[in-house]
């Protein structure tokens, strides 16, 4: 089994390099790989991925990652054993999401970086992804559906994700589970990174040989 770590936006797969090594030294299988520059579509980045990888997988998206692993899901049900949602949701955007992200992407076309991106991030990657963030598709079903173990983490201070959001997402589930961070923001692994690897680490443990 393989354990996918996916970023949200505007941060890159070095977001990451904490429980990267926290889980290689827990014996697991693990890989962060960059989603900036893989097409128009989440759906095209989830398919790139399941071309690089094989075998079973549990991907680990944190906001726009979590779009992506839930992409993963749905096109290969069959290989994505269990999946993590950090600070993310599975229904499309709204209207007003939308107009924001329109705002963001004019905002990057004039040259302006986002606080938490890489020095050296490319502006024009950040952009297409705001773009495949803003056309992509409800997958609520999918989440809903999903037939492994579903853990949905979110901070109750972030300010794009609501508790109650997160939590009507784990009742979905077939088999959905809630871990809140108090405190914590969007980006629960930065702002709380003990307590997120030791979560992380128990819900992995099931698949540990």
């Amino acid at each position: 089994m393989k354990t996918v770590l996916l970023h949200g936006w505007p941060v890159s797969e070095r977001v990451w390099v904490r429980q990267v090594e926290v889980l290689r030294d827990a014996g697991f299988d693990v890989v962060a790989p960059l989603l900036y520059g893989r097409g128009p579509s989440i759906d095209d980045w989830a398919a790139q991925l399941l071309r690089e990888m094989d075998g079973p997988l549990v991907p680990v998206g944190a906001s726009m990652g979590g779009y992506c692993a839930l992409a993963l899901a749905r096109r290969a049900p069959e290989r994505v054993v269990g999946m993590v949602l950090v600070g993310s949701r599975a229904d499309a955007d709204s209207f007003d999401r939308r107009r924001a992200r329109q705002e963001t992407i004019a905002e990057l076309a004039a040259g302006h970086r986002p606080p938490l991106a890489d020095a050296d991030a490319d502006l024009q990657h950040l952009a297409l992804a705001q773009e495949a963030m803003r056309d992509r598709l409800d997958l609520t079903g999918v989440a809903a559906s999903f037939g492994g173990p579903l853990l949905v983490c979110v901070g109750d201070a972030d300010e794009l994700v609501s508790v109650d959001e997160a939590r009507a997402l784990a009742d979905r589930a077939l088999d959905g589970r809630l871990e809140v961070f108090a405190g914590a923001g969007h980006f629960v692994a930065l702002d709380q990174p003990d307590r997120f690897d030791e979560v992380l680490l128990e819900f992995l443990s099931q698949w540990k040989t």
